[in-house]
């Protein structure tokens, strides 16, 4: 299935979530690989924040990450740089907007 999520990174923190992005920790990536993902892509629009990942059922990706530690560690993380953690209305953005992450 394919899912498209919408979230807010704070205006102050541009620069330290982008850079965390360019860091994602090898584990946390296994661990949303085999929680059932195949892709995740992330596009920034000023503050406004495209994902759009490829899972094979996003309720159960989410129920095996929520409490493995490296990803309560990475949301907190990222709790600290967003204004909205969550927006299921969003609906995904343009490919022209700039790449923030991919899932390797």
């Amino acid at each position: 299935m394919r899912v498209a999520l919408h979230t807010k990174v704070r205006a102050d923190r541009v620069a330290e979530y982008e850079a965390a992005h360019r860091e994602v920790p090898a584990e946390l990536t296994a661990a949303i690989r085999a929680a059932g993902a195949s892709s995740w892509t992330i596009w920034r629009s000023g503050t406004d924040l495209f994902h759009v990942l490829e899972c094979e059922d996003y309720a159960r990706l989410l129920a095996e990450l929520e409490q493995l530690p490296v990803n309560v560690a990475w949301q907190a993380r990222m709790a600290e740089s967003l204004d909205v953690v969550h927006d299921y209305s969003g609906a995904g953005a343009d490919a022209g907007l700039p790449l923030v992450w991919e899932l390797p």
